[in-house]
């Protein structure tokens, strides 16, 4: 089973390491790392060549390039996935254990699934735990299950590569698109009729603070528009109400 783990960068050199570092310590062999810079001008690309050339137990691949944004890089990045599952996991988040992959691998078995899927931790901007993600994964997940938010943080939303490929995001959003990604690949795995697996662990470390929480209001208005598009305009409205007075 072949795991393909993207991480898009631009000038990260103050978080990137411990994401390289996550990946880096991973035993389970069977990794695709694809790392889509955006051309950084600071010092993540000498971090990014260090690691490629000392990871010799996983294939690393390694774009810099201009892009027209996150989800643009995002797209690229799908074309070059390969294997079973794809993830992202951003310039400052972190597989949560050593052993994370090999013990997903060893609950997916010889099953085919559209998702598999996870808990989250937040961490601090030096990588020390702060709490559980508030929205907790349900036990069993459904493209309708996003009503409620966004229950499974895209770091810890393991996609079937095929379908994850020929899905994409939608760059019209700037701060939202993963949300609404997410819920196509669902409806997608529904339509195929793939399972999706909880497995019950604490599948990645999410950094505290990061794009659609700095810029909080305008997410939430992307979020209504996306919400609207999948679940009509009523339920949005409702669930909207109460999108108002905690975070995602």
């Amino acid at each position: 089973m072949l795991f393909t783990i993207i991480t898009c960068t631009y000038n990260a050199e103050a978080v990137l390491q411990r994401t390289l570092d996550s990946v880096a310590r991973q035993g389970y062999a069977d990794v695709r790392h694809v790392i889509m810079d955006g051309a950084s001008t600071d010092a993540t690309m000498a971090m990014v060549r260090k690691y490629e050339s000392e990871n010799r137990r996983h294939d690393i691949v390694v774009v810099s390039e201009r892009d027209n944004g996150l989800y643009d890089a995002m797209n690229k990045a799908l074309q070059l996935a390969k294997g079973d599952y794809v993830v992202f996991l951003n310039a400052g988040d972190m597989l949560h254990a050593d052993d994370t992959l090999e013990r997903m691998a060893d609950k997916i078995g010889n099953n085919r699934y559209g998702v598999v899927y996870g808990d989250t931790d937040i961490v601090d901007a030096e990588g020390h735990f702060i709490a559980p993600r508030r929205l907790r994964p349900p036990e069993h997940l459904t493209w309708k299950s996003f009503r409620a938010g966004m229950l499974v943080c895209h770091q810890a939303f393991y996609a079937n590569v095929d379908i994850a490929r020929q899905t994409g995001y939608d760059v019209r959003y700037r701060l939202s698109a993963d949300v609404d990604w997410c819920i196509r690949v669902m409806k997608e795995a529904d339509a195929q009729g793939l399972p999706m697996l909880n497995t019950g662990m604490v599948l990645c470390d999410y950094l505290d603070g990061g794009m659609s929480v700095t810029n909080h209001r305008a997410s939430l208005l992307e979020r209504f528009s996306i919400m609207r598009r999948h679940y009509g305009l009523l339920t949005t409205i409702y669930k909207h109400v109460t999108f108002l007075f905690r975070s995602w």
